[in-house]
């Protein structure tokens, strides 16, 4: 599973951050389109490096963060490893940081692991998990008057519902990994938490058809529309299904499928990958509950933590680490 690759000595020598900060620089992740109007001051690239420091760092605060980079000479080694000469302004940091394309580059590191051969392609398991806002909650029959009882509510925060956590008001973290000796997310999104799991599902299998060839999911993705979506990207969605007298032959087929031998097989899969995943995620960077608001800032900053996450373990693979998943002890902490 681990994979050489040749780093400059003074790379390796330096920590971890620095590594993965000059990983993310040549690793061509995403390029920058033409756009209309005014171009980027600072390429998306560098962006991303930044705000990677900034979750290392466990900084939740942009007005701290854009502080914490004009720490010298502690950040000269980090600023000259994303080749930054000027600092941007807070504002264009809290601008950025709303819209950065981090879905994207998430799926480029996922297909990296694939191309690089890191991971199983046989199948992928796709789930989600609630997060809660920052601050009170806001009850249902406030938010349907649009009346905010008290201060501090996250308002683009929606109530969603689990079997295992009940009602929680706040976020939903969609995502795919892989299975198989080692398992890495493969691409993310952010949502409300009470948007269904299917609204979600042809965005994190995209950049799936054609890599792997089984998607497992729980029973929240029974429905034809995305048996569909998986036929036409030669994708083989494997959930759990019932079966009554009047159920249709191409569902009986499914479903008889799912009870085989290889079925189960493929789809305990599932039970080790993207279950514990999340749980080792939310501990390791410790966003149960997420430590910003609004919807565009609670997506980029979760993502980046999806990120990091992929980085991290790509790093330790590539270094020949026996265990890359194990990056906690990595973190500032």
């Amino acid at each position: 599973m681990s994979k050489q690759m040749k780093i400059p000595c003074n790379i390796l020598s330096e920590s971890f951050l620095i590594g993965i900060l000059y990983l993310v620089g040549t690793l061509s992740l995403y390029e920058d389109v033409i756009r209309r109007g005014r171009p980027y001051v600072y390429p998306t690239i560098l962006m991303v490096q930044l705000f990677i420091i900034k979750s290392w760092m466990r900084i939740p605060s942009n007005n701290t963060f854009h502080y914490f980079l004009f720490i010298k000479p502690y950040n000269d080694k980090l600023l000259k490893v994303c080749k930054l000469n000027k600092i941007p302004n807070r504002r264009t940091i809290d601008r950025r940081f709303k819209y950065l394309p981090i879905s994207d580059i998430i799926s480029s590191m996922g297909n990296l692991f694939f191309s690089e051969k890191l991971v199983d392609g046989t199948s992928a398991s796709i789930d989600s998990s609630l997060l809660k806002a920052k601050g009170p909650v806001w009850h249902k029959s406030n938010m349907n008057n649009n009346r905010l009882p008290i201060s501090g509510i996250d308002i683009d925060g929606r109530w969603g519902f689990s079997k295992s956590k009940g009602w929680v008001f706040g976020y939903k973290l969609h995502m795919s990994c892989s299975t198989g000796k080692l398992i890495v997310p493969l691409s993310a999104d952010v949502s409300t938490a009470n948007i269904h799991d299917g609204n979600m599902f042809d965005v994190l299998i995209e950049t799936l058809s054609g890599i792997v060839q089984n998607i497992l999911a729980d029973p929240a993705y029974d429905n034809s529309k995305l048996y569909d979506s998986c036929n036409k990207k030669n994708l083989r969605l494997i959930c759990p299904i019932k079966t009554y007298p009047s159920t249709p032959s191409e569902r009986i087929k499914l479903a008889e499928f799912y009870d085989s031998v290889i079925g189960q097989e493929l789809y305990w899969n599932r039970k080790i990958s993207i279950e514990p995943l999340f749980e080792i995620f939310k501990d390791t960077f410790n966003i149960r509950t997420v430590p910003v608001k609004g919807l565009y800032n609670v997506k980029s900053f979760v993502l980046i933590c999806v990120l990091v996450y992929q980085l991290a373990v790509y790093y330790n693979c590539i270094i020949g680490n026996e265990n890359p998943r194990k990056i906690k002890r990595m973190l500032c902490c």
